[in-house]
């Protein structure tokens, strides 16, 4: 089971929102190195600094920041809007206006 595509799954993330959900695990939960967990996942460790600051700061301001990215269920509802005599509202960005 060394190898096995699972196990690389979860130690190898390849995908942008997996990586970074790991590597903030890895720091937050597991307490390893930033410098350690930065080379792991390809990161820089300013960037890895960066990152756990920026994840931090939304926790605190009670976002939680997303870990995956769109799927088709996401889309049913804009499916459903289509089938309702008004047009469908605008997603509102969860970034803080400037």
């Amino acid at each position: 089971m060394e190898g096995s595509p699972d196990r690389r799954f979860f130690l190898e993330p390849e995908q942008t929102f997996h990586r970074r959900y790991e590597a903030l695990r890895a720091i937050l939960v597991d307490e390893e190195p930033f410098d350690q967990v930065a080379e792991r996942f390809g990161y820089k460790t300013s960037a890895m600094r960066s990152m756990v600051s920026r994840f931090r700061a939304d926790r605190r301001r009670g976002v939680t920041p997303p870990f995956s990215s769109p799927t088709a269920a996401d889309d049913l509802a804009g499916a459903a809007a289509k089938w309702t005599d008004r047009p469908p509202r605008p997603r509102r960005s969860p970034t803080v206006a400037s």
